[in-house]
């Protein structure tokens, strides 16, 4: 066989991004580190439309300088995240890994939406795909059963956004800082379902691996999580 007639598969990963706001490096920081590692990625939407990040990730204050100039840039260039599939539409078989950003947005759109659902779990139960949920996504994990009706997370290993840091962005009748009320805790939902629940609260980044499922804890372990992704897939 010629070295021409050898063709290199591309690794093709989907990301399913919230239309009601995503956290700006959750979905920034894998979306430059898996591109610069050669995978394809796929940007959906639940209705297709373009996402919608959420203000306050891409606040200086918040996030700092070096990181609100950096998601920026990427934000208002990339033609990925301008142009998204419908969740709908997207095929499981299609792609090699799913990926889900988090941002408190999440919670209104991704984690409800069957079709994420169908897409995680027919990933994960797949001979070699692979699924790396991070932070308020993990919640999709309450929602999301396998072949068998099972809970998905049940008795897995999982990390996510805790309690602990929840606490200090809502106040007591559960309302954000925009005034919209948070349907959910993720770490209530996800240990309810019969997970095991690990944050790491003492580390600074918090990466899980179990199985074919890979989970974050949030903005700070993006790229951690987005370098293990490509270690469980094989690519260098």
């Amino acid at each position: 066989m010629l070295l021409r007639d050898v063709v290199t598969r591309v690794t093709a990963i989907l990301f399913v991004v919230s239309e009601h706001g995503y956290w700006a490096e959750e979905c920034v920081d894998p979306l430059t580190t898996l591109s610069d590692a050669g995978v394809e990625i796929t940007v959906a939407t639940p209705t297709g439309e373009p996402p919608v990040v959420d203000d306050m990730s891409l606040d200086p204050d918040e996030v700092g300088e070096e990181t609100a100039e950096h998601v920026r840039t990427v934000i208002d260039s990339d033609e990925r995240l301008a142009d998204p599939i419908a969740l709908a539409d997207a095929v499981a078989d299609d792609y090699d890994a799913v990926f889900f950003p988090g941002g408190h947005g999440v919670e209104w759109d991704v984690t409800q939406d069957h079709h994420a659902r169908e897409l995680l779990s027919e990933t994960v139960a797949g001979e070699d795909g692979k699924a790396l949920v991070v932070c308020h996504a993990v919640g999709l994990l309450a929602f999301t059963r396998d072949a068998d009706g099972d809970f998905l997370a049940a008795d897995r290993t999982v990390t996510g956004f805790p309690n602990a840091w929840e606490e200090g962005i809502v106040d007591d009748r559960d309302l954000l800082p925009d005034g919209r009320k948070l349907p959910y805790w993720v770490e209530d939902e996800v240990r309810a379902v019969g997970a095991n629940w690990d944050a790491e609260l003492d580390a600074d980044t918090s990466v899980q691996v179990d199985g074919d499922l890979v989970t974050g804890r949030g903005p700070e372990s993006s790229h951690a999580a987005a370098r293990t992704l490509l270690d469980e897939l094989g690519v260098a």
